[in-house]
């Protein structure tokens, strides 16, 4: 009885992996909707419902509230707490299904607020910022495959856990664009935001305050790298962190 129990509890964790991993990819391509406004019943640029000071106030909550959960639940001293209260293979997934979840609450309160800050009426500009928006959707995608997609989201844990093996940290590794710029999933996101035909204001304060999200989370994410893997400190001197230098680029990305 206590085997079937432990293998009954495997394949519990293993199923609520994959239902993490299955809630991320529909939140990852609605948000491609929500910000590139298409194919989604409410996006970025909805037609206002509220005053300004009110969309203002609820949209910087719902983001600071995304901001606090994303990096809060990946310090090493929560993962400690966390992980006295659930099985250390469950961490991952259950920090994507929360990352999830919190995404999906900004797209149900979101409040747009209207006024446009650029149009581009060329044919020429406006397929070349859709194009350069979806390169930023596909460097986020390929760059963690760059990595480990499969632990990067919890699904390499939870299949150990479901065949009873032990899990083993990844190595530090640098493979393809990560020689060139240390964050390239960073990149992806900042081209995703900010490459748009059309700047509304909603779309601008969205931009303005991920981005500085992401300019303060590189940091601790950095330091906890730091404290993991001795190494990245030379790979911190050496690699720039979001804009290669101009020989890297002129390289062979190999």
């Amino acid at each position: 009885m206590p085997q079937t129990t432990s293998i009954s509890k495997r394949t519990l964790g293993f199923l609520y992996g994959l239902a993490s991993y299955a809630i991320f990819l529909g939140v990852f391509v609605y948000a491609a909707g929500f910000v590139g406004n298409f194919l989604v019943p409410k996006s970025i640029d909805s037609p206002p419902q509220t005053t300004m000071l009110g969309a203002l106030l609820t949209n910087t909550a719902l983001l600071c509230l995304f901001a606090l959960q994303h990096s809060g639940m990946a310090r090493p001293a929560f993962k400690r707490w966390w992980t006295r209260r659930i099985p250390k293979a469950l961490e991952r997934s259950t920090y994507v299904l929360f990352s999830s979840l919190a995404m999906i609450a900004l797209f149900v309160g979101w409040q747009p607020l209207g006024g446009i800050v650029w149009d581009f009426s060329s044919p020429v500009l406006r397929w070349g910022m859709i194009g350069m928006c979806s390169f930023g959707w596909l460097l986020v995608l390929a760059s963690t495959f760059m990595i480990n997609h499969f632990d990067l989201f919890g699904l390499r844990q939870v299949w150990l856990y479901w065949r009873g093996r032990e899990y083993t940290p990844l190595s530090f590794r640098t493979p393809s664009l990560y020689r060139h710029v240390r964050h390239p999933l960073y990149v992806g996101w900042l081209c995703a935001f900010w490459f748009t035909p059309v700047m509304t204001l909603s779309h601008l304060i969205f931009s303005l305050i991920t981005t500085a999200y992401i300019l303060v989370a590189v940091r601790w994410e950095e330091r906890d790298l730091l404290d993991a893997h001795p190494e990245y400190a030379q790979y911190r001197e050496e690699v720039p962190m979001l804009f290669p230098r101009v020989q890297d680029s002129l390289s062979p990305l190999v």
